[in-house]
């Protein structure tokens, strides 16, 4: 799967049917008179916000390296991810206070069969904008796409909030504000999420067991020679990964034939893995400080 057009088309769908989802739940607040859907309907809108930033992420992490950015420009998707947390955040503070004003107020909400409709058209709509989005993130590591899935959900729990909100609210007056103190938490938890795994990533991740073995099995087949690798690091720059290593060779061994060995495993891990990487040579009974 193309990373780049899969993001691309993730946020231009999410676009199209955020606006559309906007305008309808917009109509239905000012038709019924509802509050809680007009506000679920900037909401909405907030989530075409967060995908017209996918888009434009996209775009700019595709970019080709250029002198001022020798290592290309894919780290933009973290960059991203943060605005949309951020954007979240928002939003689960402004759940909280609505929640905790409405139940102040004691405010109960009256609601008619066409906010009925509107909300349950808009859950299903936005769980499987939510889903498509974490398919495409799954198939492509693209961290900013995620965080708009989880965008998506939010949109679509606040409007499982205004929807159980419309159905017990006759009984009970304060349900709308407790499962928006609930909403807003979940939310808060979602920016937390998204904010760690983006800033990670952007700090620097060390590398995992997994990959070092599988750069290990790929660097034995090139050469019979006893070597050892150790001191992994891996620069992630999520279009390009800059790998580096030690190995250590025979004290015998001619510089030429070390250097030939360590070409032939930077090629290999390339061509396998797609990563280049550099490689330190130190000689076999060489005791390294971080050994």
């Amino acid at each position: 799967m193309d990373k780049s057009k899969a993001g691309y088309t993730e946020g231009i769908v999410s676009i199209i049917i955020n606006s559309l989802l906007f305008v309808l739940k917009l109509w239905a607040g000012i038709v019924t008179g509802s509050i809680a859907l007009t506000a679920d309907a900037w909401h909405t809108l907030s989530d075409s916000i967060s995908s017209v930033i996918v888009v434009i992420a996209v775009k700019l992490s595709v970019k080709k390296p250029d002198r001022e950015h020798p290592f290309g420009h894919g780290r933009w998707e973290q960059i991203a991810a943060l605005f949309i947390a951020f954007l979240l955040a928002i939003i689960a503070y402004d759940f909280l206070k609505e929640a905790v004003i409405q139940y102040r107020n004691r405010e109960a909400t009256q609601f008619g069969v066409i906010a009925i409709v509107v909300t349950i058209l808009s859950i299903i709509l936005k769980e499987a904008l939510a889903q498509y989005a974490f398919y495409i993130a799954r198939k492509t590591d693209n961290v900013s796409i995620k965080a708009d899935g989880w965008h998506h959900r939010t949109d679509a729990l606040s409007s499982v909030v205004v929807l159980i909100g419309i159905l017990f609210a006759k009984q009970f007056w304060w349900v709308d504000s407790l499962l928006g103190v609930i909403i807003a938490l979940m939310l808060f938890y979602a920016t937390y999420e998204i904010a760690r795994e983006a800033i990670n990533k952007l700090l620097g991740e060390n590398i995992s067991d997994e990959l070092i073995e599988k750069i290990i099995e790929t660097a034995k087949t090139v050469s019979s020679e006893d070597f050892r690798m150790h001191h992994f690091h891996m620069h992630n720059y999520v279009k390009h990964q800059e790998l580096t290593f030690h190995i250590k060779l025979s004290n015998q061994m001619s510089i030429e034939k070390g250097h030939q060995i360590a070409t032939d495993i930077e090629n290999v891990i390339f061509k396998k893995l797609g990563i280049r990487t550099t490689i330190h040579i130190e000689p076999l009974d060489f005791e390294h400080p971080h050994d």
